[in-house]
């Protein structure tokens, strides 16, 4: 039979290195695909392969590197720039037979050495894996262990690749030559080892190139998403969407939870987890739910279980078995069966297509049940993410306005579990139910950032965590935080009446917070798509550990919740307040450089080569996030313009200080946008804080029709003052519509953004060229230290002698160690004087 995925031919997919990359003898098989990258086969009978695997699509990496062949009695040795590989025949692939040496240094104390069949401790003393991803963090509480990954401080790390079956021409797979009929095992050995020492960007790039790049995601699905296991009706869902709106609480995706099928069904044909019918009871007309969702800007996805096959009540069910061949009368159910072909082209075009054509966006792949498949060695939970994300991306028609019709592909997405590390080719991943704790909400930013270790860039967690645990609203608040600076931010929580993550369920502090980081998140959008864009094309993850940026620097690797988002250095708060001062305390590394917190506008000098350690306390109104100076961050200004679109009204929160540059990256949404498709917004800032001036340049290349031929634009600027009478703001450039810009004091939110100047430019029009911007009369201004002393000593609940004895000595004058001895003399908590050392 055809394959259901592809019309292509039925037989293995080629991906064959250059033929002079290859050092080849009995048994073995060497192939160099960079300096940095070696292939490494052992194979009986020389069953070498040179088709594309589950994981592996490319071996040509480009030109062949320099490298050296040395053959002696029982001995192979191969050296390139970068690396060293010494092999006996006679001893085979083993410890004593083979191994690899970098031939430059590394951080690691105890080197560069692979041997063969050296396996990672997660609690070794001297890190040397950096760690990877896991395939689920269902039921974890705090921290788990983790796979390997690509990057290691002793500079090595090895994929093996024996075990995966190869994919055809029509997308189909099978198993290798000489595999297990029972379980497709083999003796034949398929490593790749990545020897780049501290180059993470080299690896993971040249990762990429070998076994494809990260896809785009619609960008819908960096917005906000709403999910919940609860039994929602129709009505009640959108009613629920609509109070979110008049909040002013913007949302992009709606998940809705297995009861959107049936679940009460015959116990004679087993439970209702599985499910393809739409509950009619709750949904009575679905299509038009669908729309409704859609009419507010949001994708829809449902939730699916597929483990028990398709049984007799399901609307799909005749269909199916006559597609089958078989009589529905007899009312057997149909298995799962997804290593299958018939099976997977009925289960496609009978149980998710006509779904499909009602309005749902993508599936929410809820599989944690089995390993086994017809095919031997197949995971089924891979073979479903292949599977629905090809589906996704096929070829459909639709009705033009004319009457006529059309055919047109979607970007693909799955919603499931990380299957194994070609993952990434099928985003988006979930990360399975935690408990609602502390410990883990603790672990989930180093889970997700680490994830890129193993180039796996877009974790969607169960953002307030999912189940059990205790009411906290302190902990829903910080948990609310972190999503809004996560891959994906998607509420979810149990079935539980109490557990809900609707801000208004928490107290009034509580849901400020929550409310204000689902604004940002919303905003940031732009932004957060531009890096997605550069996840595909550069291999940059979005959200990454602090060593990618600064792998040399030991104080990168000390913090692990800390992490970059895109260039913003965030510190998640993952430790409760202090309840007598109500700030909660987190070490972190900044990297030298001059920083700005956005939420509060403070600076950060760090004038030392190896960066430098801080303590950051904060209220729980914010969460500590910094920009280098120069920075500029470009955010929708209008909550009401949907996510999935580029925004009309756009936003740049500027960062004083120094000279920066940015890219705004936006397409049209098309499944493969090409250059045609693109448009690059291109932003150049010159400061002056001597001369209290600045400029800003702003062009446009790229396609018509794309984004907005006008444009709201507004600069943010972040702990800026005016000057002498005042700040002043001139545009000019081909792009200016005429209309004048308009300077104004902002306050500090108290949550997200510092106090600073506003600049509204009016409207611009790019497309007929650039626009420019000088501003006069701005110097950079932060912080008052009495009055961020002031906001800090005022809520504490100590002694009123104690708190004013303190700020007599902040009045007073000192600074440095006299002011924090003489705080301390007062009697202050140390919580207090650790926040008051951060701004002293």
């Amino acid at each position: 039979m055809a394959s259901p995925l592809s019309n292509a031919a039925s037989e293995p997919r080629l991906a064959p290195a250059p033929a002079d990359a290859v050092v080849t003898g009995p048994g073995y098989r060497f192939t160099v695909l960079t300096d940095r990258l070696i292939r490494m086969e052992s194979a009986a009978d020389d069953r070498f392969v040179d088709a594309a695997t589950q994981l592996v699509v490319n071996r040509d990496l480009g030109p062949v590197p320099d490298f050296q062949v040395l053959r002696g009695e029982d001995r192979v040795e191969i050296t390139t720039e970068h690396l060293h590989l010494a092999y006996q025949p006679s001893r085979g692939f083993s410890r004593s037979g083979l191994q690899v040496s970098l031939r430059t240094g590394v951080l690691n104390p105890h080197g560069g050495t692979w041997h063969h069949g050296d396996v990672w401790d997660p609690a070794e003393k001297f890190p040397s894996n950096l760690g990877g991803t896991a395939r689920t963090l269902d039921e974890a509480d705090g921290r788990i262990s983790l796979a390997p990954g690509l990057l290691a401080m002793h500079g090595i790390a090895v994929l093996d690749d024996s075990g995966s079956l190869l994919v055809d021409e029509d997308e189909w797979v099978r198993p290798r030559p000489g595999t297990s009929p029972v379980d497709g095992s083999t003796p034949d050995e398929d490593l790749y080892l990545f020897g780049y020492g501290q180059d993470y960007h080299g690896a993971l790039r040249d990762f990429f190139a070998l076994t494809g790049p990260t896809p785009l995601i619609p960008r819908a699905l960096l917005g906000n998403w709403w999910s919940r296991y609860h039994a929602y009706t129709a009505d009640e869902y959108l009613e629920l969407m609509d109070r979110f709106a008049e909040e002013g609480l913007p949302f992009s995706v709606a998940v809705i939870d297995m009861d959107w099928h049936l679940v009460d069904i015959d116990p004679a044909i087993g439970n209702g987890w599985t499910g393809y019918t739409w509950d009619r009871k709750l949904f009575p007309e679905p299509k038009a739910f669908l729309d409704g969702l859609h009419q507010r800007g949001m994708e829809a996805s449902l939730n699916l279980h597929p483990a028990s096959g398709v049984r007799r009540h399901e609307e799909a069910y005749g269909p199916m078995m006559r597609a089958l061949g078989r009589d529905p009368r007899s009312g057997e159910e149909i298995p799962f069966n997804i290593g299958d072909k018939e099976f997977t082209a009925a289960y496609l075009e009978h149980a998710h297509h006509p779904l499909e054509d009602e309005g749902v966006d993508f599936w929410w792949l809820d599989w944690q049940q089995g390993g086994t498949t017809d095919i031997p060695g197949l995971d089924p939970l891979w073979m479903l993410n292949h599977v629905h994300y090809l589906d996704a991306g096929r070829e459909r028609t639709r009705t033009t306005a004319d009457g006529g019709t059309e055919t047109y592909r979607r970007r693909p997405v799955t919603f499931s579990r990380f299957a194994d590390a070609s993952s990434h080719r099928t985003p988006v991943g979930f990360s399975g139910d935690t408990i609602v704790t502390w410990d883990s909400l603790r672990f989930q930013p180093e889970f997700t950032s680490t994830a890129a270790n193993i180039g796996y860039y877009w974790w969607s967690n169960d953002i307030g965590g999912h189940m059990f645990g205790v009411k906290d609203s302190e902990l829903a608040a910080r948990w609310a935080q972190l999503g809004c600076f996560s891959p994906i931010n998607r509420l979810h929580s149990s079935k539980s009446p109490f557990n809900s993550k609707e801000p208004w369920r928490y107290s009034r502090d509580a849901r400020a917070t929550m409310e204000a980081h689902l604004r940002l998140r919303h905003r940031l959008v732009p932004y957060l798509y531009t890096w997605s864009r550069r996840a595909h094309s550069e291999g940059i993850g979005p959200v990454r550990p602090v060593y990618h940026d600064h792998p040399q620097q030991l104080g990168a690797y000390g913090h692990r919740t800390e992490f970059l988002f895109g260039d913003l250095l965030v510190v998640p708060v993952t430790h409760q307040g202090n309840r007598a001062s109500g700030l909660a305390r987190e070490d972190a590394w900044l990297p030298r450089g001059t920083w700005f917190d956005l939420a509060t506008g403070r600076r950060y000098a760090v004038p030392a080569e190896g960066g430098s350690e801080v303590s950051l306390s904060r209220p729980l109104d914010q969460i500590p996030v910094l920009a280098r100076a120069g920075s500029i961050i470009t955010v929708a200004d209008d909550l009401s313009e949907a996510a999935g679109s580029n925004p009309r009204s756009l936003g740049l929160v500027i960062v004083p200080g120094a000279d920066g540059s940015a890219v705004l990256e936006e397409d049209d949404g098309s499944a493969e946008p090409g250059d045609e498709s693109v448009v690059r917004t291109r932003f150049s800032l010159a400061w002056d804080d001597e001369a209290g001036a600045a400029s800003l340049e702003i062009s446009q290349e790229g396609a018509d029709g794309v984004v907005p031929a006008e444009r709201e634009v507004a600069l943010h600027l972040l702990s800026v003052g005016g000057t002498g009478d005042g700040a002043e703001a001139a545009v000019s450039g081909a792009g200016s519509t005429g209309d004048r810009a308009r300077v104004s004091r902002r306050e500090a939110d108290g949550f997200t953004l510092g106090k600073g100047l506003d600049v509204s430019l009016g409207t611009v029009r790019l497309g007929d060229g650039p626009v420019r911007v000088d501003l006069t009369g701005v110097r950079t201004r932060t912080p008052a230290l009495r009055d961020e002393a002031f906001r800090i000593l005022e809520p504490v609940e100590v002694e009123y002698l104690a708190k004013d004895r303190a700020w007599e000595a902040i009045s007073s004058g000192l600074r440095g160690g006299a002011l924090l001895g003489a705080l301390r003399a007062c009697g202050l908590p140390d919580e207090v004087l650790a926040a008051v050392a951060e701004i002293a």
